[in-house]
Order: structure tokens, then C-alpha cells, then sequence
């Protein structure tokens, strides 16, 4: 029953965008909207075959989307290693939560171009600016998953552990780290989700590929199509992006919403 409901619910979606599709190709293809603002599909798929066979701008169409997935899954591989124990240290020992915690709220808010141009003067303009600032976007969300994970522990099921004879160790692999997994990949789904809509502000800054990258070059020149190839293939990606991610939580959060 629970399957055939989830079955009809995504029925809604493709229907969804069935209509949007169909809105899009009704008001580009009957004029009523200029082509050089809105090109209709028929004219971003050709733009999109066009650029995986020739390239843009004398890059292939494969180098751009590698660096760009590159660049995020460095930040987020880094983001996930360092924000993790940070964020349970934090949950634990209220003095250290003290000092890291106010650091990630006051660079949380931020607007990433605000210090971006910071980064490329201490870091150069090379990868390792890019990598950074997409680093901090994934940082904070990660952190304050497991922060938020760890306040959540049934503080009962630790001193009943502990009394049974229960070493640090064993408890933290047995309850803490089990109990705070399902808040963990929410992060991470968020961080990832987050470092994703700064890469555009990493590439429009001192380089020359990468996906946003060549949204933004395309904007410079009014090429509305190759604008909405790049776009369009940053929510695929993004939603695939995600997809795997929960996957992967469903491999190992396996009891996650069992009873």
C-alpha cells in the first residue's frame, strides 16, 4: 500500500514538469517570448550536443563538468573529515563548543563573495581558493548536524551502557556514532547541497572552466542558450548528487524509520 502511494506521488512529478516543459515550449516556440531571453528546448538541446561535441570556448564539455565536480567533491571530502569530529567534540565538551562554535556562527551568514576575495589573496587564484571557499560552505552545516545530533542522545542510554561496563570507546561506537549517523547525512546532504550554489560564485572569480563558470562567461555575451545548458545541467547533476547521497544512507542508516 505505502509503495503504491509512493508510485503515485511521483506520478505528480513527472507531471509537473510535463507541464512546465509544455508551458516553456508553447511560449518560446509561439513568440511570445523573445528567444535571445528564453531559447526553447529544441534550441538548448541542440546548444547542449553542440557543446559536448565541440567544447566551449576551446575547452571540452567533459573538462568543464570534471573540474567542477572535482573542486566539490574535494571541499565536501574535506568539509565531511574535519567537520564530523569537530562537531561531536563539540556535543560532549561544552568549553570546546565554546570556542569552535562561535567561530562557525560568525562565518556562517557571510555572503561567500564578502570573503572570497580574501581567500584569493591569502590562497592565489588557482584551486586552492576555490577548494576552500567551497570547503567553508559544506563546514558549517556538518558541523552543526553533529552538534545537533549529538545534544540528542537519550543521555540514559550512555550511563546504562556505562554501567554494564562499557568502555569510551565502545559506547561512542555502539550508541553515540549509530545514533548520530541519520543527522550526520542530513548534513551532509545540506552541505553538499549549499557548496553546490557557491561553486557558481567560485567559478565567476579568476577562472576558466568548470560549469558556473561557463554560465557566467555565457551571461557576458547574451548567450541565453548555453546559460540554460549550464543551468540546467547543475540541477541534474545536483539532484543526482543527492540521490546518491541518500542511497548511500539508506546502506548505512539501514535502520533508520524502523520501529
Amino acid at each position: 500500500m505505502k509503495e503504491q502511494k509512493q508510485k503515485s506521488y511521483k506520478s505528480y512529478t513527472w507531471i509537473t514538469w510535463f507541464v512546465i516543459l509544455g508551458i516553456w515550449f508553447i511560449a518560446t516556440e509561439s513568440g511570445l517570448v523573445a528567444s535571445r531571453l528564453v531559447p526553447s528546448p529544441v534550441q538548448v538541446v541542440k546548444t547542449f550536443f553542440k557543446i559536448v561535441k565541440e567544447g566551449y570556448n576551446g575547452v571540452s564539455f567533459w573538462s568543464h563538468l570534471g573540474i567542477s565536480l572535482y573542486r566539490l567533491a574535494l571541499s565536501s571530502f574535506l568539509a565531511l573529515i574535519t567537520a564530523i569530529p569537530l562537531g561531536l567534540m563539540s556535543g560532549f565538551f561544552k568549553p570546546f563548543r565554546a570556542i569552535v562554535d562561535s567561530i562557525v556562527q560568525f562565518y556562517r551568514p557571510l555572503p561567500p563573495l564578502a570573503y572570497y576575495t580574501l581567500l584569493i589573496l591569502w590562497l592565489g587564484i588557482d584551486e586552492s581558493s576555490k577548494v576552500m571557499l567551497l570547503f567553508l560552505a559544506a563546514f558549517a552545516p556538518i558541523y552543526l548536524a553533529c552538534v545537533s545530533a549529538v545534544s540528542n542522545i537519550n543521555p540514559d542510554l550512555i550511563l546504562s551502557a556505562q554501567s554494564l561496563g562499557a568502555s569510551k570507546k565502545e559506547v561512542f561506537k555502539t550508541i553515540v556514532l549509530p545514533a548520530c549517523l541519520p543527522e550526520i547525512f542530513t548534513g551532509l546532504r545540506t552541505a553538499i547541497g549549499v557548496a553546490y550554489t557557491t561553486l557558481v560564485s567560485a567559478e565567476m572569480v579568476a577562472a576558466t572552466s568548470g560549469v558556473g563558470w561557463m554560465v557566467i562567461d555565457a551571461s557576458r555575451y547574451l548567450k541565453s542558450d548555453v546559460m540554460f545548458v549550464g543551468i540546467i545541467l547543475l540541477g541534474i547533476t545536483g539532484v543526482l548528487l543527492d540521490i546518491g547521497v541518500r542511497k548511500l544512507e539508506e546502506k548505512v542508516v539501514f535502520w533508520k524509520g524502523k520501529e
